[in-house]
C-alpha cells in the first residue's frame, strides 16, 4: 500500500465522506490493542489499493469511530473495514474476514 492517511477528526470524516461522491475510498476502523485487529491492519497495508485510503483508530478517536457508524447506519465492530461510494459503505468487512483478497476482489468488483 503506498499509503493511508488516519482519519482523528469528525470534520475529516465528514470531508471524506464527501469525496466519496467523486470517488470511492477504503477506510479501516482499527483496534491499536486487539490482535484480530493487528492482523487485519497487516492485510489492509498489505493491499496495494488503487483508491484513497484511510484509518480510524477506535479506541485514540472514539467519536470519529462512532460517528462513522452513525452515518453508514453499520453497527460498530472492529476491526472493520469499508469501501464507501456516493456516502454509502457499498461492502464492508470484519475481523478475520478483512483480508488483501477480500479488499482486492471488493475494489475490482466496482
Amino acid at each position: 500500500m503506498k499509503g493511508y492517511e488516519e482519519v482523528t477528526s469528525v470534520n475529516q470524516w465528514k470531508d471524506i465522506l464527501e469525496e466519496s461522491k467523486k470517488q470511492q475510498v477504503l477506510l479501516l476502523k482499527h483496534s491499536t490493542t486487539c490482535p484480530v485487529s493487528a492482523h487485519a491492519y497487516r492485510e489492509f497495508t498489505s493491499f496495494d489499493s488503487p483508491i484513497k485510503t484511510y484509518l480510524v483508530k477506535v479506541i485514540e478517536s472514539r467519536a470519529v469511530s462512532n460517528e462513522i457508524g452513525n452515518d453508514l447506519a453499520i453497527r460498530h465492530e472492529s476491526p472493520q473495514v469499508f469501501l464507501i461510494t456516493n456516502g454509502n459503505a457499498i461492502w464492508s468487512a470484519s475481523h478475520w474476514k478483512i483480508t488483501k483478497k477480500e479488499m482486492e476482489k471488493a475494489v475490482e468488483s466496482i
